[in-house]
């Protein structure tokens, strides 16, 4: 079975599904099985949320003060398993949760699902990656389609209705002009943006 909970550069990770609706040609699971102490990160079924709860009660959280939903895949791909693990790391650990998604949780899930993935987090980073549409399906293939930019954008404007600390990031794989279209993109929606160092 694949590791659920990981330590990576002394912040500890949750890894709850390994589908994503893209296939962005820099992703890091691309580069490997394992990331920092995790020995696998391939699922072979999506876990459980009997599963996920059980190695999150069983890992030490006293060392950390927060946890970050980030794994090999969409966090809200298994989006009833995710909402119940944050409800139930706030009400047993009360720890801050920050969740790493793509943005497309309203396409993923057929509906919009905002409100409930606001709760229960503190802080949300959506992966922006291109400065327009047609950048943005190149670099990260997303199964629906040029739609999936603008769905993305939606996202993160309802996020901040509910969230406080709600960020964009891209990686440094793209230009420095479009890591400054992208800024100019986030400065015009109030949304600040992280420019991560490519991890190979």
């Amino acid at each position: 079975m694949a590791d659920i909970v990981y330590v990576y550069r002394s912040k500890v990770y949750l890894n709850l599904t390994n589908e994503c609706p893209c296939s962005c040609t820099f992703c890091i699971r691309k580069n490997g099985d394992s990331i920092g102490d995790a020995d696998m990160m391939w699922h072979k079924t999506t876990p459980t949320l009997d599963e996920v709860i059980a190695a999150v009660d069983s890992f030490d959280f006293t060392k950390y003060d927060e946890v970050i939903v980030c794994g090999y895949g969409e966090p809200t791909c298994t989006f009833d398993v995710l909402t119940a693990t944050c409800r139930h790391l706030k009400e047993k650990f009360g720890i801050r949760i920050r969740i790493n998604t793509n943005g497309l949780g309203n396409l993923v899930n057929k509906r919009d699902v905002v409100k409930e993935f606001c709760e229960n987090i503190d802080s949300v980073s959506i992966s922006l990656n291109a400065p327009d549409a047609e950048k943005y399906a190149a670099l990260t293939n997303p199964k629906f389609g040029l739609q999936s930019f603008d769905a993305m954008l939606s996202f993160a404007k309802e996020c901040k209705e509910y969230l406080d600390d709600v960020h964009f990031s891209v990686v440094d794989v793209i230009s420095e002009e479009d890591i400054a279209a992208c800024r100019k993109l986030a400065d015009s929606i109030g949304i600040p943006l992280r420019v991560r160092e490519y991890e190979h």
